[in-house]
């Protein structure tokens, strides 16, 4: 069951650009700053995420480099709960613990602060979209790491066809809109 009625989700995707052969031909890329701009649709978009998640308790709402620093901190706000970023490794200036990952064709890295989170704490994890779910598990682990629960995974867009919901199957996964090719 999808938080967005099929008239909020197609008002809310008509603002999302579609951007063919990018970042490389083959690509359809969903580009997500032609909704940003829009003061109506940002606001729906960020109500609906809040919606799901007002009562549950979350101490901490995560959001990933880049794209996640966007709705994390609007929706911690919502949600009177204070905003961590999971960053790239070398950006966070005190001292942090890092979950390596693997990719379809190579690694990353993530990082957090190792004072960010307190046992026990519950955790939102946030970000733009779930594509193969890799960086989102990453999170997932990493925040598990520092003594987390996680109380839910929540997505602007979630691209189906990649099936990333299937890395996350221990986590409840929200996605706003999604797309099936």
């Amino acid at each position: 069951m999808s938080p967005v009625s099929t008239t909020e989700a197609d008002y809310l995707k008509k603002l999302i650009r579609e951007v063919p052969d990018f970042p490389k031909k083959g690509i359809l890329f969903y580009d997500i700053t032609t909704l940003l701009k829009d003061k109506t649709g940002f606001a729906t978009l960020i109500d609906k995420l809040s919606e799901q998640y007002i009562s549950q308790s979350v101490d901490l709402v995560l959001g990933m480099e880049a794209r996640g620093f966007i709705f994390a901190p609007a929706l911690a706000y919502r949600l009177n709960a204070g905003f961590v970023p999971v960053r790239k490794p070398g950006k966070l200036p005190a001292e942090c613990v890092r979950y390596d990952y693997a990719l379809e064709y190579g690694s990353n890295t993530l990082e957090i602060h190792k004072d960010a989170i307190q046992k026990g704490q519950r955790v939102l994890i946030v970000d733009d979209l779930l594509a193969t779910g890799g960086t989102a598990e990453a999170t997932a682990k990493l925040a598990e790491s520092l003594g987390a629960t996680v109380a839910g995974l929540g997505f602007v867009v979630e691209l189906e066809f990649l099936k990333g919901r299937d890395k996350l199957r221990s986590y409840e996964v929200m996605s706003l809109l999604r797309y099936d090719k």
